[in-house]
């Protein structure tokens, strides 16, 4: 590596360092800090994928030997959720031979203690330099994804590919929980596409009964059954040359998935009732929550229609996928819904923003326009308060912890107690505790705990800053 490779020419990014070494971490801390970048600090891999779930970083720099799960298995997960994040690991010499074995499965590289910061530096720039999203194809405008809010890094790399898929003909399985926004990617998908100009179709196939949905999808002629006083179009031909989107398919009867695999093979739709087959052109979007490959196993789904529908499938993410959009999307819902209800309401108070944010959302962004809603038809100040967001919640006001919860803060105020009552001696509070020094230096180091911040003046001591999270 030349050592004339310029260290800071990568742009400042969000790197995600896992060490349960608390001194270690503070010192990597401090160089990316001073390098620039933004640092978020763990002691564990299971904080690492806490900390995924919340905000995808640029990086992740690992040390390969962590309690419980190792910086390995770390990475396996990582490359599982995010195949394009850049994994570096930091070993020592006795575990070389698994990180040079990791960088064959697609660790970006590691590197061996005691580090060259220098050296450190430059890795990290080749990491995000090779990383970078590849600059997007510039679309005539953003109108066509409008109604999707969201700067999260899941949803924008759904909404390049979706940008991409719009652009052919290609039938497109949208997969997702219910209330993730499968409609409004669909709806997003046809306003990109060549066909934005023409209809966009939306039937719900579980919510309308097995007797009306041929007639709905396909149309009927006058007499074809007791109440068809009239020729009907379905909805196929409502859709033609434009874009139809069956949502639920996976709700679908068996009967009339036979019919629908007809129709996309043929190109032509025949009416209940009638004799000749009318030609169509329509694009078909369908969307499910349901498992289809489990569907197909127990023979109630058609693995040739499956196939027919599944030529390119989007996933999308959970709300709890997509953290770093819930204060989002609760402020732009409740801009939208303020109007609604004529309150003049400015946002959230930052507790009541905090209890979105950190909420379980098992409805998806449906159930957050929901709360939304009625906080806002019941909020009578300017900011919302904590307590009716928790009461849209239904959770209670006083906070209860799992045990797992209550176990760990207890852990780390007895450490702090035992810290403040020696001076910050460890032999002393290790004999107090009844542990040897070993053992009690790794129960400071997982709870980020430093022995000299506790020395003469200890200041405020419950008040120490968890540098996992500085």
């Amino acid at each position: 590596m030349p050592s004339s490779s310029p260290t800071r020419a990568a742009p400042p990014a969000r790197i995600l360092v896992v060490d349960d070494d608390a001194d270690m971490l503070r010192l990597l801390s401090l160089r990316l800090k001073a390098a620039g970048h933004d640092v978020v600090a763990v002691g564990s891999a299971e904080a690492a994928l806490a900390q995924l779930d919340i905000a995808r970083p640029q990086l992740v720099l690992s040390d390969v030997r962590l309690p419980g799960r190792d910086g390995l298995a770390l990475f396996d997960e990582v490359r599982a959720r995010h195949p394009s994040l850049p994994v570096i690991l930091l070993t020592a010499h006795g575990t070389i031979p698994d990180a040079v074995e990791a960088t064959s499965r697609g660790v970006f590289t590691y590197l061996t203690k005691p580090y060259d910061g220098k050296e450190l530096l430059e890795k990290i720039a080749q990491a995000l330099a090779l990383s970078a999203p590849a600059v997007a194809q510039p679309h005539a405008d953003e109108d066509w994804r409008a109604e999707i809010v969201s700067r999260s890094h899941r949803m924008t790399d759904l909404l390049s590919e979706a940008y991409m898929v719009a652009q052919s003909d290609a039938s497109v399985l949208l997969r997702g929980d219910s209330g993730s926004g499968k409609e409004l990617l669909a709806r997003a998908i046809h306003r990109a596409s060549p066909r934005a100009a023409r209809p966009f179709v939306a039937v719900n196939c579980g919510a309308i009964p097995e007797a009306l949905l041929e007639s709905e999808l396909f149309g009927h002629v006058k007499g074809a059954f007791t109440d068809a006083v009239s020729n009907h179009k379905g909805l196929f031909q409502a859709a033609d040359g434009g874009t139809l989107l069956l949502d639920e398919i996976g709700d679908m009867p068996p009967a009339l998935q036979v019919k629908l695999l007809r129709v996309l093979q043929e190109r032509a739709v025949r009416p209940v009732g009638a004799s000749q087959a009318t030609p169509i052109d329509v694009r078909i979007i369908s969307a499910t929550h349901r498992d289809l490959e489990a569907a197909m196993a127990s023979a109630q789904f058609r693995e040739d229609l499956y196939y027919r529908l599944n030529v390119v499938s989007l996933v999308l993410p959970t709300l709890a996928e997509r953290r770093e959009d819930i204060a989002l999307l609760a402020n732009h819902f409740l801009d939208r819904l303020s109007r609604k209800y004529d309150k003049r309401l400015s946002g959230f108070a930052p507790e009541a923003l905090k209890a979105l944010t950190t909420a379980a959302w098992p409805g998806n962004v449906r159930q957050l326009y929901n709360v939304v809603e009625q906080v806002c038809a019941l909020s009578t100040t300017p900011l919302v308060p904590l307590t009716l967001v928790q009461r849209a919640l239904r959770t209670p006001s006083t906070q209860v912890l799992s045990f797992a919860e209550a176990r760990q803060r207890f852990e780390r105020e007895y450490l702090v107690g035992l810290l403040k009552m020696t001076d910050g001696n460890v032999a002393d509070a290790a004999r107090l505790a009844q542990r040897n020094r070993t053992e009690f230096y790794r129960l400071l180091q997982k709870h980020a705990l430093t022995p000299g911040q506790f020395k003469q003046d200890a200041g405020d001591a419950d008040d120490v800053v968890d540098e996992r999270h500085e």
